[in-house]
């Protein structure tokens, strides 16, 4: 592969650009060729081919360990977002030619109605036995993560307008109730106010993410008990073991019978999250995920 990066007659190899690429990531020829499974002197004459090429000194050499210049610095950073890009584009051509891919990886956020999108994704996997649906849980800022670090091809949790980096197709809406058992509570739930339930157990739900920032609803100074998901948070609070916020569509009943008791008012609104269906804008998807994304396209419609 020969690309023109100008109007001079410069130009360089595909293979070149890989041999720098792995001298700055690894920081040697040495690594770098036992990397790329090469011999240090093809490496070393790739990255010198390159800077002659170039007309540019791209790597300090005299000291004990190869570094950038500014000029190689500047010039890697641009390298590197065309080789992830060559990259991507290789693992779409292999999709395609093996016509579908094997595995499709979902996730279903802790919001995620499970009666809502089970059913979905049953009515489309079932035409398709050649691909695998895999499909994970994640809370919280977990399912941005996963998208984010390229570990599911697709989540289905609450949408996110301030990432630009993700699309999103809206399915619905879920309302976050705050709520507590009959007798949890040793006062009037009318006009509650989060300072009377600071001396009381807050239920939360754990965030999956390794790093993550979110908070929600969270009353400061308050002891908190953390959970993995919303079933056992209810479970919790049924119990009379805490008080928290919980998706209504996993609480009608037990609204309407009193077994939970809505703690919302003005003091504590809680919330309407939109539920979207997720996945990353900078990505090729492969002929099965692009599918799917078309029929959850017509199934929101």
């Amino acid at each position: 592969m020969t690309v023109d990066i100008s109007d001079r007659p410069a130009q360089f190899k595909l293979h070149e650009l890989r041999c720098f690429d792995a001298v700055v990531r690894l920081g040697s020829f040495q690594a770098a060729a036992e990397a790329l499974g090469r011999t240090h002197p093809s490496v070393f004459a790739a990255v010198s081919k390159l800077e002659e090429r170039l007309g540019l000194v791209l790597l300090d050499r005299s000291g004990y360990r190869v570094t950038l210049t500014e000029a190689g610095r500047m010039f890697h950073a641009r390298a590197a977002v065309s080789l992830r890009e060559i990259d991507k584009l290789g693992a779409y051509a292999r999709q395609l030619a093996g016509g579908e891919e094997p595995v499709i990886r979902v996730v279903l956020g802790d919001l995620c109605p499970r009666s809502l999108v089970l059913p979905i994704l049953s009515s489309f996997f079932a035409a398709r036995d050649r691909t695998r649906l895999h499909l994970d849980y994640e809370a919280v800022g977990g399912p941005a993560e996963r998208l984010r670090e390229g570990t599911a091809d697709l989540a289905f949790h609450r949408s996110d307008d301030s990432d630009a980096g993700l699309e999103q197709i809206v399915l619905g809406e879920v309302q976050l109730v705050p709520v507590a058992a009959p007798g949890f509570l040793p006062f009037e739930l009318e006009s509650v106010t989060p300072e009377q339930l600071r001396p009381f157990t807050q239920c939360v739900i754990r965030d999956t993410a390794r790093d993550s920032a979110e908070e929600h609803f969270l009353i400061h100074g308050a002891h908190r008990c953390s959970v993995a998901d919303h079933a056992m948070k209810k479970e919790l609070i049924l119990h009379r073991m805490g008080w928290g916020h919980l998706p209504g569509f996993m609480i009608e009943e037990e609204l309407r019978t009193g077994a939970l008791q809505s703690l919302q008012g003005r003091h504590l609104p809680g919330r309407v999250e939109r539920l979207a269906a997720l996945r990353r804008r900078d990505r090729l998807h492969g002929p099965v995920a692009e599918a799917l994304w078309q029929h959850l396209t017509g199934c929101a419609a």
